[in-house]
């Protein structure tokens, strides 16, 4: 099947890996999620709490799409072959994804506090980091 999709790809033109294109859906929505939950903190800005939480939704929505692309490469490029940096990947986006669906279930918009949420929140730029980075090494050495 992936060669199947990289061969109608390159006969349309396109050489290039699916993956990266769509890591900056759930890598952007963490970062603005956490830049709008801390300005939430700021009295008049209160109301940016539902803006990171929305944030949040369609990060946790683009994941798996980009998990797809991500085993895609990864069977094309690389063969499936088990490496530190694909293991690692993996498991920090199982954390990443596991952390989104909490902070989904436990978030309250309406009330935003300082509280272990938050620190969900922080925790998930942590992960997004430590994904982007290791995507990098894979790709670019």
């Amino acid at each position: 099947m992936t060669e199947v999709i990289f061969a109608f790809l390159s006969k349309i033109g396109f050489h290039h890996p699916i993956h990266p294109a769509l890591t900056h859906i759930p890598m952007g929505m963490v970062m603005g999620a956490v830049t709008f939950r801390l300005a939430s903190f700021i009295p008049r800005l209160k109301f940016l709490a539902r803006t990171g939480y929305h944030c949040i939704v369609l990060g946790f929505l683009g994941i798996f799409p980009t998990v797809f692309a991500g085993y895609l490469d990864w069977q094309h490029t690389f063969g499936g072959q088990w490496e530190f940096l694909i293991i690692l990947k993996m498991v920090l986006a199982v954390l990443l994804t596991a952390l989104m669906a909490t902070i989904l279930y436990m978030d309250d918009t309406e009330a935003p506090k300082f509280n272990k949420v938050t620190l969900f929140y922080l925790l998930a730029v942590l992960l997004a980091i430590g994904l982007g980075f290791s995507g990098g090494q894979l790709q670019y050495g």
